[in-house]
C-alpha cells in the first residue's frame, strides 16, 4: 500500500492541469519580443501602428458614449475622472449637477447619432454628437487632447445644450 501511495505522489498530473502555466504567457508583450512588459507605452515603440484603441476617431466615439452615460445619470461621473483634465472634470461635474441631459422617464434611453469629429492638431480631437432623449434632442461637444509623457488622451472641455 505504501508503494502505491508513493508512486501516486510522484506521478505527473494528467488532464487539463498538466501543461497549464501558473499565469498566462504573452505572445509578444509590446516592444520586447521576449514577451516581457514594455518600459515604454506601445505608442512610443518603434514601428507602432495606429491600432483601433489608439485611433482618435474610435476613441471619440467611445468617449462620447461614456460621456452621455454620465450626463444622463446612468454612470457615476467619477468613472471619467482619470480620463479628464481638472478643468474638463469641473465642466463635467457642473453639467451633471445642472442636469444638462435629464431623462423624461425611466423608459427614455439616450440614442446617440453619429459622432462628428475634427482634428485641429495631431494631438487633439474635437467632437460633437446629437443625443435623442425621448422627444428632446441635445448636442454634446467635447475636446480630447493627448497629455503627459505617456500620451494619454484626456477630455479638456465639455459642453452640452
Amino acid at each position: 500500500m505504501t508503494a502505491h501511495l508513493s508512486a501516486r505522489s510522484t506521478a505527473r498530473p494528467t488532464g487539463h492541469h498538466a501543461a497549464r502555466p501558473h499565469r498566462p504567457v504573452r505572445a509578444s508583450g509590446g516592444c520586447d519580443p521576449a514577451g516581457r512588459r514594455p518600459r515604454r507605452p506601445r505608442a512610443t515603440c518603434p514601428g507602432a501602428a495606429v491600432t483601433p484603441e489608439h485611433d482618435p476617431r474610435a476613441l471619440a466615439a467611445r468617449f462620447a458614449h461614456q460621456l452621455v452615460e454620465v450626463l444622463t445619470g446612468a454612470r457615476p461621473s467619477g468613472q471619467l475622472m482619470r480620463h479628464t483634465s481638472l478643468d474638463g472634470y469641473g465642466q463635467l461635474a457642473s453639467l451633471v449637477r445642472a442636469g444638462a441631459l435629464r431623462r423624461g422617464g425611466p423608459a427614455d434611453r439616450p440614442r446617440l447619432g453619429p459622432v462628428h469629429d475634427r482634428s485641429p492638431s495631431p494631438d487633439a480631437v474635437e467632437a460633437c454628437v446629437r443625443v435623442d432623449l425621448g422627444r428632446r434632442h441635445h448636442m454634446v461637444a467635447f475636446r480630447l487632447e493627448q497629455r503627459g509623457p505617456a500620451g494619454q488622451w484626456q477630455c479638456t472641455a465639455v459642453e452640452a445644450r
